[in-house]
């Protein structure tokens, strides 16, 4: 990973999820993915806010589209480790996110932390 194509990814995803794009969403993860969120805790009804397997992943991502249909994301800064990155935006309320994504040999993200402002 390099600052390059760190950057060429966040660029992509904030792309997809603002077109609302769930397939295109979907391509930046492995099927084997682990996402960890408040977010997801709290619209999946779950205690831990893991979310586990693309096809569960998906799922979270389209009840998360449904219930924000406003969504939209302004990315603000990236940043690269060997095999990861994080993704810092703000969200349609103004919201700030940090997204860790931890990326398999692949460069697809293989596990994910999401971090919010409120």
């Amino acid at each position: 990973m390099n600052a390059d194509a760190a950057w060429s990814l966040a660029n992509h995803w904030v792309a997809a999820w603002n077109a609302h794009d769930l397939d295109s969403i979907m391509t930046h993860y492995e099927d084997e993915i682990e996402l960890t969120s408040a977010v997801a805790a709290q619209l999946l009804g779950t205690a831990d806010g893991k979310v586990a397997g693309k096809t569960n992943v998906r799922t979270y991502f389209q009840r998360g589209l449904e219930a924000y249909p406003d969504l939209h994301f302004r990315l603000e800064d990236v940043l690269w480790g060997v095999n990861s990155v994080v993704l810092y935006y703000t969200n349609q309320k103004g919201t700030r996110t940090a997204e860790f994504m931890e990326l398999s040999a692949l460069g697809k993200v293989a596990r994910v932390v999401a971090n919010y402002s409120a």
